[in-house]
């Protein structure tokens, strides 16, 4: 397999809410054609299945990795998620990646689902990696269900890479002691990498393992020369979404030692509350331009200007502890001038 010429770099598919999941295919052989090393994508309960776009973006590729970041543990029968990864595996010749997350815990709650537990994470990693081992699990009644016999076959041998999807201090040190790399948020900023890769290096150490084989990609919002426009709809309605889910964006202000205040007024307006649905799906862009004036501007730390600046950007995530970054709010051909710019970076 060739090797891409910027494996620290990636993207994400279909980013934000989308009604084409078939725009997938050509960000994917785009991504791949400008030398990065990954796609991830973010599944949501629409157009956007994790096994049908992964399949899909890996049948149009040759070299590129592609991921989820995330799908869930609990949202698939053990047996279901093991096969549908190895397919995947199989399929590509060992190019998917599974990242998973807890989940929201509103979604959780209307799809009547319960939040997944460290235990279950680790009993279902244990569940997942056996069957794709071509073991056996026999008897188990746990909290991954009562599961009596499951088997994929004995012939089986795929060794595929779980990243954690997430960003609380606790889930990081956690990340550290059992997945093999960890996917963070946007918005994250520099003070918040270098603590969660701090986090994550913790965990590694006191569960023995080598706290440089587990992987932090940081996560940033990145826009090319962005109109007013185009900064409404990548960085402002995608940080005043995750404003709106109760107990979802406090994790990002404890990580970057954020001020509650701005979030509390956020959710006390009256065009916050009556929003029927997810901001970034929903609001028209006099909506947004309200919003933006409830977030502060350091909450909103991206990959934002020139080429040169959206760069010289990417350079600093990974000088800050990153190992990988993941470019989100931009499709391939929209930040290509930017990966011009990263090669002259990279070469000086």
């Amino acid at each position: 397999m060739t090797s891409p010429k910027h494996p620290e770099l990636s993207c994400y598919l279909l980013p934000g809410h989308t009604n084409s999941p078939a725009d997938a295919i050509e960000e994917a052989k785009t991504a791949e054609r400008l030398g990065l090393g990954m796609v991830w994508l973010s599944e949501r309960f629409d157009v956007k299945d994790a096994g049908v776009i992964c399949a899909a973006a890996l049948t149009a590729t040759k070299t590129i990795r592609v991921a989820t970041a995330g799908t869930n543990l609990h949202t698939r029968h053990p047996m279901v998620l093991a096969t549908m990864c190895s397919s995947l595996h199989y399929l590509s010749g060992g190019r998917f990646t599974l990242g998973l997350a807890r989940g929201v815990n509103i979604r959780n709650e209307l799809m009547g689902l319960s939040k997944v537990t460290n235990q279950q994470f680790v009993e279902g990693l244990e569940i997942l990696r056996k069957l794709w081992r071509g073991e056996k699990v026999m008897g188990y009644n746990g909290s991954m269900g009562n599961l009596p016999y499951l088997s994929m076959g004995d012939w089986l041998d795929a060794d595929i890479p779980i990243h954690f999807v997430g960003f609380g201090a606790k889930s990081l040190r956690f990340a550290g002691e059992h997945f093999d790399g960890v996917h963070l948020h946007t918005f994250i900023s520099d003070h918040g990498l270098q603590r969660a890769k701090a986090l994550v290096c913790e965990g590694a150490e006191k569960a023995g393992r080598d706290p440089g084989s587990v992987k932090v990609w940081s996560v940033q919002a990145t826009a090319l020369n962005p109109s007013r426009e185009d900064f409404l709809r990548k960085m402002v309605a995608r940080m005043a979404t995750y404003m709106q889910a109760p107990g979802y964006v406090e994790m990002l202000i404890a990580l970057n030692g954020w001020d509650l205040e701005p979030l509390e007024a956020f959710r006390a307006n009256p065009l916050v509350s009556s929003m029927a649905g997810g901001i970034d799906s929903v609001a028209t862009l006099d909506q947004l331009e309200e919003l933006s004036e409830l977030i502060p501007a350091e909450w909103l730390p991206a990959a934002s200007g020139s080429a040169e600046e959206c760069a010289s950007a990417w350079q600093s995530q990974l000088n800050n502890g990153a190992d990988g970054v993941v470019i989100h709010g931009s499709t391939p051909e929209e930040f290509a001038p930017a990966i011009a710019a990263y090669e002259t970076l990279k070469s000086t």
